[in-house]
């Protein structure tokens, strides 16, 4: 059985910066998480959670045993 890791992490992307994400200028997402870790992920994984004025809310990620990106899903707006 494969163990999964789950972070939750705070995000605060104005719609304009991820205009940065979709043409390509920055591919990568660091973002703090709860618990003061510093954490980088691929950036289209946001696409399930963008709304109209970007992504802000606390997220929980979850990664594969070989830290490959699993899911995103929205714990609470901000």
């Amino acid at each position: 059985m494969s163990m999964y890791q789950r972070v939750q992490v705070v995000l605060k992307i104005p719609a304009h910066q991820l205009e940065l994400y979709y043409e390509g200028a920055i591919d990568t997402v660091a973002a703090k998480t709860t618990d003061g870790r510093i954490i980088h992920f691929p950036a289209n994984v946001l696409r399930s959670v963008v709304q109209s004025h970007g992504v802000y809310g606390t997220f929980e990620l979850v990664f594969d045993e070989k830290h490959k990106f699993v899911s995103i899903s929205r714990i609470h707006n901000e």
